[in-house]
């Protein structure tokens, strides 16, 4: 796990030595990446320049260095991530003559280069990765992310000038950067909580979507359209062409994949450990570790001082149940109020999911003891753990087959309910009629589900001057075509593993866990386990009201399920209590009038009512508000 940047000019920017020392101050900003190692290389006259920032993992030998050559000499590769599958394919490389002085997966890829070639490679490669690679022979830039995006890879782009990172301020670190801000990735972020591929906060900027290929030939010329080397609504669709019959057969068969990703993700050469939080995922992660190790593996887990959220208790019983050796910290608002500092420059664009706090104080937990940790992610978006499916599923069809009339004079009627009004209706029971309100305006069942993930429904009003959102979906085709046989649960599910896994979930994980240089690995995540969960009957994975009915299965035959079945919370924070409570001075700092206008970006109006709501107790308005103090805090520390 590494921090990776470089550039690619035809511009010149300097004079002997200067496109080295360019990737030196890009890589200096990400040095908590890779705080073991660094280098640089560069090629002056072909305008390309690599950079390099080491976590040591696999084989903690000179023999990982990176920038690495392959054995013929063509490519030149910098890499950030892990190559699980590397000792097959080392066998099979080592078949063909290919000979190897250390032990690490980076020079197992490079290998595999210059035998098949980079894309016949990539889809070769099991793991999370991003990897720069310089073509000698075509003098070719190839960038590429894995599968699922769980390690990112930033682009910016000017005539003459490409450059690329692991976050955003390796770029603006770079020769030049342009800090203009995107006002259509503003509208989404203010909806969603975080800005959708392959937008950035910045307009000249972009995330390479997961799953591609981009090859750069010429800077000089417009940027090319990166290419897909696996599509996730392919694997949906042939998924659902071929479901697995056999409920018994289709919970061995997930038992097997997921202990063989679990053993994969195992391999490290510094001590290892796993993020608990007690629910089905980290839990059945845990336990499959367990079984694979001689002692007894370290668990984290973050509690809360308020009960509703606070879920240490029971990690703690499935941590005595399969034997692990536990550690746990309970956190309070004044301890998120320490680390809010730090949330602009970790999170280097805006993003708001306010479980990057309890994300970051586990990730800090964990790194005390170790350097690598296994972690729960995926299970809900794979198997269906979310809430709000079985929600969608039961409500958004009745609402769709009401007569657009009767939909819009309800939502009319509400709309002139007061909060006041509502609130003598209970506090969540009135947002609940607020949300019921907001699906009855929506033009489609795919659109009412956006607004179940909506912070503000109508982002465009809080930007000055009005600019219309544009959803992350919106510019590609339709999640399933008319004729293929998916439910709304299909769609929900493509929809969060397309948009909400990668550029939520993910890069909550990743900047979280390498700010304090921990790696983590998600095993539910292997490709060949997202690929697996398509071919499964919509009753493996919901049935009833039960989410991950399969993923259940298969640790109900090693942890007992008066230990695990409970009402799903979420890894969460109360993030309204503590905007009324210990943030509420430094959150008023940041939603003042002057500092809300300034910049001409964001009306003030509609974010003083928010704010009103919440300290009156009237709404529920603090995930939204997040989304706001966090755009603010980042404005200062990035646009100062």
């Amino acid at each position: 796990m590494c921090g990776i940047a470089g550039l690619l000019t035809s511009a010149g920017y300097g004079g002997p030595g200067a496109l080295a020392e360019h990737a030196r101050r890009m890589i200096a900003p990400i040095a908590h990446r890779g705080p073991d190692d660094s280098d640089v290389w560069a090629d002056e006259e072909a305008g390309v320049a690599l950079g390099f920032r080491r976590l040591a993992i696999l084989d903690l030998s000179p023999h990982g260095r990176q920038p690495m050559w392959s054995p013929s000499g063509r490519f030149v590769a910098v890499f950030n991530g892990e190559v699980y599958n590397f000792a097959e394919l080392r066998r099979e490389l080592e078949a063909y003559g290919f000979r190897f002085r250390g032990g690490s997966d980076t020079e197992v890829i490079l290998a595999a280069f210059d035998r098949w070639g980079i894309e016949s490679s990539v889809r070769r490669f099991v793991g999370m990765f991003a990897v720069a690679v310089w073509d000698t022979d075509r003098r070719e830039l190839s960038l590429f992310r894995d599968r699922l995006g769980k390690k990112p890879l930033y682009v910016y782009v000017e005539p003459g000038l490409v450059t690329f990172g692991s976050e955003l301020k390796a770029l603006v670190a770079g020769p030049s950067f342009d800090r203009t801000i995107d006002r259509a990735a503003l509208s989404s972020y203010l909806r969603y909580l975080y800005v959708p591929a392959p937008r950035t906060i910045f307009k000249h900027a972009i995330k390479l979507p997961a799953a591609h290929i981009l090859t750069i030939a010429d800077p000089a010329r417009a940027l090319p359209v990166p290419e897909p080397y696996w599509s996730l609504r392919e694997v949906a669709r042939r998924g659902l062409a071929n479901q697995i019959v056999s409920e018994a057969d289709a919970v061995d068969e997930l038992q097997e994949l997921l202990s063989s990703a679990v053993r994969a993700r195992m391999c490290a050469d510094v001590p290892l450990g796993a993020l608990l939080s007690g629910g089905i995922d980290s839990s059945t992660v845990v336990a499959l570790m367990q079984e694979s190790s001689s002692r007894p593996i370290k668990t984290y887990t973050i509690g809360f001082d308020d009960a509703a959220f606070d879920e240490a208790q029971h990690a703690a019983r499935v941590a005595r149940h399969i034997g692990t050796d536990h550690t746990e910290l309970t956190i309070a608002g004044t301890d998120a109020q320490r680390l809010i500092p730090r949330l602009p420059e970790i999170f280097d664009e805006p993003f708001a999911d306010p479980s990057q706090l309890p994300t970051l104080f586990v990730s800090q937990l964990a790194r005390r003891h170790v350097t690598v940790a296994l972690c729960g992610d995926g299970g809900d978006e794979l198997f269906a753990g979310y809430n709000r499916y079985v929600f969608g599923t039961r409500v958004l069809p009745r609402v769709d087959r009401m007569p657009r009339g009767v939909r819009t004079w309800l939502a009319a009627r509400v709309g002139r309910l007061s909060s006041e009004q509502l609130n003598r209706l209970g506090p969540r029971l009135g947002e609940r009629i607020h949300k019921m309100s907001d699906l009855m305006t929506a033009d489609s069942v795919d659109e009412m589900y956006r607004s179940l993930l909506s912070a503000w429904k109508q982002p465009e009003r809080l930007l000055m001057g009005g600019h219309q959102h544009q959803a992350p979906d919106e510019d590609s085709a339709p999640i399933f075509d008319p004729g293929d046989p998916a439910s709304l649960l299909d769609r929900m599910m493509l929809a969060d593993q397309t948009t909400y896994l990668p550029d939520d979930l993910l890069a909550k994980i990743d900047r979280a866990s390498m700010a304090v240089s921990l790696e983590v690995r998600a095993p539910i995540l292997d490709h060949r386990i997202v690929e697996f969960s398509w071919r499964l009957p919509q009753s493996l994975k919901l049935r009833g009201a039960t989410g991950k009915w399969i993923l259940r299965q298969v640790l109900y035959r090693r942890v007992p399920r008066s230990i695990v079945d409970r009402p799903k919370k979420g890894f969460s924070v109360p993030i309204d209590r503590w905007l009324r409570g210990p943030l509420r001075q430094w959150a008023a700092d940041l939603l003042s009038e002057d500092d809300l206008r300034a910049g001409g970006l964001l009306n003030p109006a509609p974010i003083a009512r928010a704010w009103r709501d919440l300290l009156d107790g009237r709404r529920q308005t603090g995930a939204a508000l997040w989304a706001i103090v966090m755009f603010q805090a980042w404005k200062r520390e990035w646009q100062a």
